[in-house]
Protein backbone atom coordinates (compact mmCIF):
# COMPACT_ATOMS: atom_id res chain seq x y z
CA UNK A 1 0.00 0.00 0.00
CA UNK A 2 3.13 2.30 1.02
CA UNK A 3 3.32 2.71 -2.74
CA UNK A 4 0.27 2.56 -4.00
CA UNK A 5 0.20 -1.13 -5.31
CA UNK A 6 -1.34 -2.90 -3.19
CA UNK A 7 -4.08 -3.53 -5.61
CA UNK A 8 -1.58 -4.88 -7.92
CA UNK A 9 0.22 -7.84 -5.77
CA UNK A 10 -1.00 -10.87 -7.98
CA UNK A 11 -0.21 -8.66 -11.45
CA UNK A 12 3.16 -7.92 -10.10
CA UNK A 13 3.88 -11.03 -8.88
CA UNK A 14 2.68 -13.13 -11.35
CA UNK A 15 4.62 -11.02 -13.91
CA UNK A 16 8.15 -11.61 -12.20
CA UNK A 17 7.63 -15.05 -11.93
CA UNK A 18 6.33 -15.31 -15.50
CA UNK A 19 9.38 -13.11 -16.67
CA UNK A 20 11.88 -14.85 -14.92
CA UNK A 21 10.30 -18.56 -15.68
CA UNK A 22 10.89 -17.42 -19.34
CA UNK A 23 14.31 -16.13 -18.82
CA UNK A 24 15.55 -19.37 -17.20
CA UNK A 25 14.45 -21.80 -19.49
CA UNK A 26 14.67 -25.69 -19.24
CA UNK A 27 16.44 -27.33 -16.25
CA UNK A 28 17.06 -24.26 -14.05
CA UNK A 29 14.93 -23.34 -11.08
CA UNK A 30 13.00 -20.52 -10.20
CA UNK A 31 12.62 -19.03 -6.96
CA UNK A 32 9.83 -16.84 -5.63
CA UNK A 33 11.64 -14.54 -3.02
CA UNK A 34 9.53 -12.94 -0.11
CA UNK A 35 10.85 -10.51 1.57
CA UNK A 36 10.03 -8.09 4.70
CA UNK A 37 6.53 -6.09 5.14
CA UNK A 38 8.53 -3.66 6.62
CA UNK A 39 6.19 -3.44 9.45
CA UNK A 40 7.34 -4.08 13.38
CA UNK A 41 5.28 -6.64 14.64
CA UNK A 42 6.67 -5.72 17.99
CA UNK A 43 4.98 -2.41 18.14
CA UNK A 44 1.57 -3.59 17.30
CA UNK A 45 2.00 -1.94 13.20
CA UNK A 46 0.90 -5.39 11.78
CA UNK A 47 -0.56 -8.54 13.21
CA UNK A 48 1.00 -12.02 12.49
CA UNK A 49 -2.56 -12.92 10.61
CA UNK A 50 -2.35 -9.91 8.48
CA UNK A 51 1.39 -11.12 7.86
CA UNK A 52 0.27 -14.20 6.64
CA UNK A 53 -2.97 -13.09 4.43
CA UNK A 54 -0.17 -10.77 3.10
CA UNK A 55 2.29 -13.17 2.27
CA UNK A 56 -0.20 -15.79 1.28
CA UNK A 57 -1.80 -13.60 -1.52
CA UNK A 58 2.00 -13.11 -3.03
CA UNK A 59 2.73 -16.23 -2.42
CA UNK A 60 0.09 -17.88 -5.18
CA UNK A 61 0.78 -15.13 -7.64
CA UNK A 62 4.41 -16.44 -7.76
CA UNK A 63 3.23 -19.68 -7.80
CA UNK A 64 0.72 -19.56 -11.24
CA UNK A 65 3.97 -17.48 -12.58
CA UNK A 66 5.49 -20.47 -12.29
CA UNK A 67 7.83 -20.85 -9.83
CA UNK A 68 9.59 -24.03 -8.86
CA UNK A 69 10.01 -23.02 -4.74
CA UNK A 70 9.67 -20.15 -2.37
CA UNK A 71 12.89 -18.14 -1.08
CA UNK A 72 11.62 -15.86 2.23
CA UNK A 73 14.71 -13.49 2.48
CA UNK A 74 16.34 -10.27 4.46
CA UNK A 75 14.21 -11.21 7.29
CA UNK A 76 15.18 -10.12 11.01
CA UNK A 77 12.59 -10.59 13.07
CA UNK A 78 11.19 -14.60 13.47
CA UNK A 79 8.22 -14.15 14.00
CA UNK A 80 7.18 -12.21 10.58
CA UNK A 81 10.03 -15.31 9.16
CA UNK A 82 7.41 -17.94 10.47
CA UNK A 83 3.87 -15.78 9.58
CA UNK A 84 5.58 -15.63 5.91
CA UNK A 85 6.69 -19.44 5.83
CA UNK A 86 3.08 -20.04 7.38
CA UNK A 87 1.17 -18.01 4.22
CA UNK A 88 3.15 -19.75 1.89
CA UNK A 89 2.02 -22.98 3.15
CA UNK A 90 -1.63 -21.80 2.84
CA UNK A 91 -1.76 -21.65 -0.70
CA UNK A 92 1.34 -23.69 -1.75
CA UNK A 93 2.81 -27.29 -1.18
CA UNK A 94 6.26 -25.59 -2.91
CA UNK A 95 9.93 -26.24 -1.06
CA UNK A 96 10.17 -22.93 1.34
CA UNK A 97 13.92 -21.63 2.22
CA UNK A 98 14.39 -18.89 4.61
CA UNK A 99 17.38 -16.67 5.06
CA UNK A 100 17.57 -13.60 7.63
CA UNK A 101 19.98 -10.50 7.28
CA UNK A 102 22.55 -10.72 10.64
CA UNK A 103 23.94 -7.31 10.42
CA UNK A 104 23.88 -6.34 14.18
CA UNK A 105 26.74 -6.77 17.03
CA UNK A 106 30.66 -7.51 16.70
CA UNK A 107 31.79 -10.56 14.07
CA UNK A 108 33.41 -11.79 16.88
CA UNK A 109 30.85 -12.64 18.75
CA UNK A 110 28.53 -13.88 16.59
CA UNK A 111 26.05 -11.31 14.49
CA UNK A 112 22.60 -11.09 15.25
CA UNK A 113 19.65 -9.91 13.51
CA UNK A 114 18.45 -6.20 13.82
CA UNK A 115 15.83 -7.97 16.18
CA UNK A 116 18.37 -9.92 18.27
CA UNK A 117 17.55 -13.19 16.72
CA UNK A 118 20.93 -15.72 16.76
CA UNK A 119 21.60 -18.57 14.23
CA UNK A 120 21.16 -21.13 16.89
CA UNK A 121 17.27 -19.95 17.21
CA UNK A 122 17.03 -19.84 13.30
CA UNK A 123 18.31 -23.54 12.74
CA UNK A 124 16.04 -24.53 15.24
CA UNK A 125 13.04 -22.92 13.70
CA UNK A 126 14.15 -23.84 10.65
CA UNK A 127 13.56 -27.53 12.02
CA UNK A 128 10.55 -27.44 13.46
CA UNK A 129 9.25 -25.74 9.91
CA UNK A 130 10.86 -28.44 8.15
CA UNK A 131 12.14 -25.88 5.60
CA UNK A 132 14.23 -26.70 2.36
CA UNK A 133 16.97 -24.82 3.31
CA UNK A 134 18.21 -22.28 5.63
CA UNK A 135 20.97 -19.63 6.16
CA UNK A 136 21.90 -15.91 5.90
CA UNK A 137 21.67 -13.42 2.98
CA UNK A 138 22.57 -9.54 2.95
CA UNK A 139 23.89 -7.76 5.66
CA UNK A 140 27.14 -6.33 5.69
CA UNK A 141 28.87 -7.74 3.17
CA UNK A 142 31.54 -9.89 3.82
CA UNK A 143 31.99 -8.81 7.58
CA UNK A 144 31.97 -11.22 9.65
CA UNK A 145 30.78 -13.98 7.43
CA UNK A 146 33.42 -16.99 8.37
CA UNK A 147 32.54 -16.60 12.08
CA UNK A 148 28.62 -16.46 11.07
CA UNK A 149 28.50 -19.82 8.78
CA UNK A 150 30.78 -21.69 10.94
CA UNK A 151 28.00 -20.89 13.24
CA UNK A 152 25.45 -22.11 10.74
CA UNK A 153 27.58 -25.52 10.28
CA UNK A 154 28.10 -26.36 13.91
CA UNK A 155 24.51 -25.96 14.41
CA UNK A 156 24.19 -28.89 12.23
CA UNK A 157 20.82 -27.97 10.41
CA UNK A 158 18.47 -30.94 8.70
CA UNK A 159 18.85 -29.25 5.64
CA UNK A 160 21.20 -27.43 3.05
CA UNK A 161 22.91 -24.26 3.90
CA UNK A 162 22.38 -20.75 1.92
CA UNK A 163 24.85 -18.15 2.13
CA UNK A 164 23.97 -15.37 -0.37
CA UNK A 165 25.62 -12.42 0.42
CA UNK A 166 25.91 -8.48 -0.45
CA UNK A 167 29.37 -7.62 -2.56
CA UNK A 168 30.71 -5.23 -0.28
CA UNK A 169 29.69 -2.36 1.69
CA UNK A 170 27.13 -0.03 -0.23
CA UNK A 171 28.89 3.50 -0.88
CA UNK A 172 26.33 6.26 -1.67
CA UNK A 173 28.64 9.95 -3.35
CA UNK A 174 26.30 11.86 -5.60
CA UNK A 175 23.76 10.33 -5.40
CA UNK A 176 25.13 7.00 -7.23
CA UNK A 177 25.40 3.46 -4.63
CA UNK A 178 27.89 1.77 -5.54
CA UNK A 179 29.55 -1.55 -3.50
CA UNK A 180 33.40 -2.32 -2.73
CA UNK A 181 33.78 -6.16 -3.00
CA UNK A 182 35.36 -7.59 -6.11
CA UNK A 183 34.06 -10.48 -8.24
CA UNK A 184 37.93 -12.25 -7.27
CA UNK A 185 36.91 -11.43 -3.33
CA UNK A 186 33.48 -13.21 -3.51
CA UNK A 187 34.87 -15.87 -5.62
CA UNK A 188 37.12 -16.58 -2.74
CA UNK A 189 34.08 -16.39 0.10
CA UNK A 190 32.31 -18.70 -2.50
CA UNK A 191 35.21 -21.11 -2.38
CA UNK A 192 35.44 -20.87 1.43
CA UNK A 193 31.42 -21.15 2.21
CA UNK A 194 31.25 -24.14 -0.48
CA UNK A 195 34.36 -26.21 1.70
CA UNK A 196 32.91 -26.16 5.08
CA UNK A 197 29.68 -27.54 3.57
CA UNK A 198 27.15 -23.97 2.54
CA UNK A 199 25.34 -26.03 -0.70
CA UNK A 200 23.35 -22.94 -1.50
CA UNK A 201 25.84 -19.71 -3.12
CA UNK A 202 25.63 -16.73 -4.22
CA UNK A 203 25.22 -12.92 -3.94
CA UNK A 204 22.66 -10.43 -2.61
CA UNK A 205 22.91 -6.61 -3.01
CA UNK A 206 25.77 -5.24 -5.45
CA UNK A 207 25.93 -8.72 -7.21
CA UNK A 208 26.81 -8.42 -10.73
CA UNK A 209 27.13 -10.73 -13.67
CA UNK A 210 31.04 -10.78 -13.26
CA UNK A 211 30.57 -11.62 -9.52
CA UNK A 212 28.61 -14.51 -9.82
CA UNK A 213 30.87 -16.07 -13.22
CA UNK A 214 33.65 -15.67 -10.66
CA UNK A 215 32.02 -17.50 -8.00
CA UNK A 216 30.65 -20.00 -10.62
CA UNK A 217 34.53 -20.63 -11.28
CA UNK A 218 35.53 -21.10 -7.79
CA UNK A 219 32.51 -23.50 -6.73
CA UNK A 220 33.35 -25.34 -9.85
CA UNK A 221 36.51 -26.86 -7.89
CA UNK A 222 33.75 -28.27 -5.40
CA UNK A 223 31.39 -30.42 -8.04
Amino acid sequence: MKYGLGDRVREVNFAAANVAREAAGPGVSVAGTIGPSGKLLVIGEVTAEELRDAFAEQAKALAEGGVDFFHIETMADLDEAVAAVEGVRRVSNLPVALTMSFDTGKPEAGLRTMMGVTVTQLVGRARDLELFAVGANCGRGLEGYQTLFQQFVDASPPMPLIAKLNAGIPITMGGETTYDCTPEKMAEYADWVAGIGVKLIGVCCGGTPRHIKAIARALSRHS
